[in-house]
């Protein structure tokens, strides 16, 4: 019998204890902080390393990785990893992004999206912040019902239309575009400037792209209606943040819920959007929340772990 793998993971599985147990015969796993010097002491001899999306897996790290042979992520995307670096030295990549048929269980993000949308028009946090301070001022608080209203889907994707299904459960008029063409009972197919001309609420399902950086710019802003929330929980880049602040320092646009930012790595407690959120009541801020539910790692780190026994297994044959 071959001797068993040694894996590395730098994920957090304290919440979940049971979710690498589908690795213990296969292989020796060891954890690690999520940190760059970690990863580094660590990695040396890991045949196989389970991703943290809160440590970037680097050329330099790469390259101290003797032994590394796979790399396994419980998430969709991928910037957290060093692709390139990682392809030259022939490392297998296995993630969730094509686990279509996984991905449908998990519901977390395109709920977060909801949140986002029914905290900006009802201004819950700061009706909350009220309420601490024992003020009890209900009209001061006057929000919008969204019954009747037409929500604006970017990007039909699975997410997308989880969100499409939500906004028919809460009597909304439901548009989307996508750049494939799409069927979908109560979804009306429209294009990108119809969406943000006759939205009263538009989130954001599109994956990045260099083709979808700055996707949400000036022009699309000159469109919306100036009672129009934006949503964002897919990437920061997708939306120019210079223009999005000008929408809201102007009200051009009533608020935006946003589950991204740039600079999510280092400090962000100067980001101009951070900044400004402290003083005005139309922007709400969550720090990447999208899928950070216990259902949600849980299910997705058991199915990293599943399909790294596997991979392995398929070696020893």
């Amino acid at each position: 019998m071959k001797k068993k793998w040694t894996v590395l993971c730098a994920a957090d599985v304290s919440p979940f204890p049971q979710v690498l147990d589908p690795l213990k015969d296969v292989a020796k796993v060891k954890t690690c902080k999520p940190d760059h010097d970690a990863l580094l002491r660590g990695i040396r001899d890991a045949d196989a390393y389970i991703a943290s999306l809160h440590a970037r897996l680097d050329a330099e790290v790469i390259a101290a990785a003797r032994k590394l042979r796979v790399i396994a992520t419980p998430s969709t995307v991928l910037d957290h990893l060093d692709l390139k670096a990682a392809d030259a030295r022939g490392i297998t990549l296995l993630s969730l992004k094509y686990d279509r048929e996984f991905l449908e269980t998990i519901t977390a993000t395109a709920e977060l999206a909801w949140a986002l949308m029914l905290a900006c028009l009802r201004r819950i946090p700061w009706a909350f912040d009220a309420a601490k301070r024992g003020e009890w001022t209900r009209d001061k608080f006057r929000g919008h019902q969204l019954s009747g209203k037409t929500f604006g889907i970017l990007g039909y994707g699975r997410l997308g239309a989880m969100a499409g299904q939500y906004a028919r459960a809460f009597r909304m008029r439901a548009l989307a575009h996508d750049i494939k063409d799409f069927q979908a009972e109560g979804i009306e197919p429209v294009d990108k400037q119809t969406l943000f001309r006759e939205s009263d609420v538009i989130s954001l399902h599109v994956p990045l792209t260099p083709e979808t950086m700055n996707l949400v710019d000036r022009k699309e802003f000159a469109l919306m209606k100036p009672g129009a929330i934006l949503v964002n929980t897919s990437r920061a880049a997708i939306i120019n943040e210079e223009a999005l602040l000008e929408a809201l320092e102007t009200q051009r646009i009533a608020g935006a819920g946003l589950d991204v930012i740039h600079g999510e790595w280092p400090d962000i407690s100067r980001h101009p959007l951070i900044v400004y959120a402290r003083t005005h009541d139309n922007l709400v801020i969550v720090p990447h929340l999208g899928d950070i539910t216990y259902e949600s790692q849980e299910m997705s780190l058991r199915h990293t772990a599943e399909k790294l026994r596997d991979f392995i297994l398929a070696d020893k044959e």
